[in-house]
């Protein structure tokens, strides 16, 4: 009897469609790093799957394209970031927030901590290094502005996304959009002492680093939904098993298997997204106005133009 049940069995699977999962395509905004602990972390894990999703994960060939692809709908999600999202908003884009990956800003004003600059007043007339054109200039303005100065007074020199050597080099006096959790570590690990000077503490609202990015027009919100859900599991596992978590996202890939990357995994975790669903809308009031007040962008949009809490009812 029971190999009659078991052969029946086998039939009524085998006349069964395979389950289909939901696609979505993930644009990173960079080349994988510990940034992406909760996205690789889910995949590895399996919670994606779970979720009934099929996740494929790209890093972009340039980091300025995930946006634009995502609002175009060739991507259903694009990594990008806060203070990004709002100048592109005025720009027309249609992107909208729908969840956090990085709680915290990393991005920050960057010297040799033997340059005697102690603060941001001392880079007039300095050559200060960028690697994203519009978005970081207007960042460095409004650190500088309150000094009595602004870029205009400052040379500004595109490094292409080489901030660390540029710095150390000599090249440079100071870099805006250094990491704290990967420049920083770089720079120790050749024995070079850094500096941040942090843009939430020099007049800037706080703000949410990096950000799960989409045009609600085109995307599969259910699968969002659940993309997140997957994430958030990720993310209470990283917490809960730190190391047994570096050690899967680790060995997904040799490149990352390196002191750079141990150090700056360590550093980024407790900023990743608790809850990356969930919306701080005054956050994003704050940042829109300070960009307005600061005559970065012409207008305030309304919260409702720029994120959704996809799970709010």
């Amino acid at each position: 009897m029971k190999q009659t049940l078991t052969a029946a069995a086998a039939l009524a699977l085998a006349a069964t469609p395979a389950f289909s999962a939901d696609k979505i395509t993930l644009m990173l905004d960079w080349f994988v790093n510990p940034d992406h602990g909760p996205i690789i972390i889910a995949q590895e894990n399996g919670y994606f799957a779970e979720a009934g999703l099929e996740v494929e994960v790209i890093a972009p060939a340039d980091p300025s394209d995930p946006p634009k692809l995502a609002a175009a709908g060739r991507a259903d999600i694009a990594v990008s970031y806060q203070p990004q999202l709002h100048l592109q908003v005025h720009e027309g884009l249609p992107l909208k927030r729908i969840g956090t990956l990085v709680a915290t800003p990393l991005n920050c004003l960057l010297v040799l901590a033997d340059s005697g600059y102690e603060s941001p007043a001392d880079l007039k007339g300095k050559k200060i290094g960028y690697s994203v054109a519009g978005v970081e200039e207007a960042l460095l303005g409004a650190v500088l502005n309150p000094h009595g100065f602004g870029v205009e007074d400052i040379e500004l020199v595109n490094v292409n996304w080489s901030l660390s050597p540029s710095i150390m080099s000599g090249q440079v006096d100071a870099v805006i959009g250094a990491f704290r959790n990967f420049e920083l570590n770089q720079m120790e690990i050749e024995g070079v002492e850094g500096r941040c000077f942090y843009l939430e503490e020099e007049g800037l609202p706080a703000y949410d680093e990096l950000i799960y990015v989409a045009n609600v027009e085109t995307v599969d919100m259910d699968a969002a939904n659940r993309f997140l859900a997957a994430t958030e599991k990720a993310t209470q596992f990283i917490v809960n098993h730190p190391e047994e978590s570096w050690e899967i996202f680790s060995g997904t890939s040799p490149e990352l298997q390196d002191e750079l990357n141990a150090k700056a995994w360590v550093d980024t975790l407790p900023r990743f997204a608790l809850r990356p669903a969930a919306l701080d809308e005054g956050r994003y009031v704050r940042f829109e106005e300070f960009l307005h007040g600061a005559g970065l962008v012409p207008s305030v949009n309304p919260v409702s133009a720029l994120a959704i809490d996809p799970g709010a009812k």
